[in-house]
């Protein structure tokens, strides 16, 4: 456990006080909350594996920057720097082909921090108010002609090429599933959940971490979910599985920092897209586009869920020297690589994109070694993000 920092049961102390429930940015309580396990003795710290809602006190914040300062003082040389965002998916998939799906675990938390992932009348929430774009289908200006006139081709055909990530060349992978797809848009064509009352979209699936608790929850709902990767390897794990259905999912491999490449749906269609710990693999100076092009497959009044690392969590301040890209991101000793977010940053990323803020969360916990005594901080970021509503034609 190199580079944990032990606290004292004094310093543990200073960060507990006005944490009662975790607010939103404008001062409401949100929907779910983050966590309710409060600390409020010190003593008890070693009582349970982690606490929510924790505060940083100036002086530990200010500890924590000159670390991150130092860690990032040697930086990656710039001539080997760009292998790690050309060659990402390549990196990618060798995580996959060596973990396989054993990595992370399934993601059961996400029903409570996101009820907004099932139809209204299926979460613990539903009696809350929801956008538009979640309590039912909504009139989708320019999209119902769309759909209608796209006729039943690809009912007939698969969706795009099938991949054999175990023989083939990860890039050239990336590239063809982009030109299968793009071809298949041309031309007049249904799509995979047409008819569905409520489409989900998961970017960065992985292995299916978020997918199969998803689908276990819309089945015979009208609901349907699609999730795209850009390792090829992730998405045939997530099509081997064997809750894998396509009657209410839909797999595929998808680079979405490629800005021509096509999805498997049209836009203005979607109610929810999801992105937990996927945006902090991408190049900083790629990541406004990647949510500009997403947005635009939002229905009015569809909901945007993000969840990722936030700044000075536990494993920014663990990198060495020399594994710095530039200011908060970082290349992992796999190649993989994670930038750490700030709460104006995420706002400003989806607010530039034209999405209204719902929520916008630091998460703060401490982590909890019992057996070695030793106490851990972690950081993410959580925020919901709401496309707004077309401006009324004046009278």
């Amino acid at each position: 456990m190199r580079g944990l920092r032990r606290l004292s049961l004094a310093s543990v102390a200073m960060v507990w006080g006005r944490v009662p429930c975790r607010l939103n940015s404008r001062g409401g309580q949100p929907p779910a909350p983050l966590g309710a396990r409060i600390l409020t003795n010190p003593e008890d710290v070693f009582q349970h594996n982690m606490w929510d809602h924790v505060k940083w006190s100036e002086e530990e914040k200010e500890k924590a920057r000159q670390k991150a300062d130092d860690n990032s003082s040697l930086r990656i040389p710039l001539e080997e720097q760009g292998k790690y965002d050309i060659d990402a998916c390549k990196y990618w998939d060798s995580f996959y082909e060596m973990h396989q799906d054993k990595f992370f675990k399934d993601r059961k938390w996400l029903f409570l921090e996101f009820p907004e992932l099932l139809p209204l009348g299926l979460g613990s929430s539903a009696t809350e108010e929801r956008p538009c774009g979640l309590r039912a289908p909504c009139p989708e200006p320019g999209v119902s002609g769309r759909e209608k006139e796209m006729g039943q081709q690809r009912q007939r055909a698969p969706s795009h090429q099938h991949i054999d990530p175990l023989t083939s060349d990860c890039q050239q992978s990336c590239n063809q599933d982009g030109r299968d797809t793009a071809g298949a848009a041309r031309q007049p064509s249904s799509f995979p959940g047409e008819h569905a009352t409520f489409r989900i979209l998961e970017v960065g699936c992985g292995a299916g971490n978020s997918v199969y608790p998803i689908v276990s929850s819309i089945k015979n709902t009208g609901a349907f979910l699609y999730c795209c990767d850009f390792s090829p390897r992730a998405v045939q794990l997530v099509k081997d599985h064997p809750d894998y259905d396509q009657s209410v999912c839909h797999a595929f491999v998808q680079d979405v920092c490629d800005e021509v490449g096509s999805f498997p749906f049209p836009p203005l269609s979607l109610d929810v897209i999801l992105l937990v710990f996927v945006l902090s693999s991408i190049h900083p100076e790629r990541v406004q586009g990647v949510v500009t092009r997403l947005s635009q497959f939002l229905k009015p009044g569809g909901i945007l869920l993000f969840r990722d690392y936030g700044r000075y969590d536990l494993s920014q301040l663990r990198f060495k020297k020399g594994r710095c890209l530039s200011e908060n991101f970082y290349s992992r000793g796999d190649g993989t690589c994670v930038y750490f977010f700030t709460k104006d940053e995420v706002h400003s990323l989806f607010s530039s994109a034209g999405l209204e803020e719902i929520q916008n969360l630091e998460d703060g916990r401490l982590q909890v070694n019992r057996g070695k005594k030793v106490v851990m901080r972690r950081v993410w970021m959580q925020s919901k993000f709401k496309k707004p509503q077309p401006l009324a034609p004046p009278s």
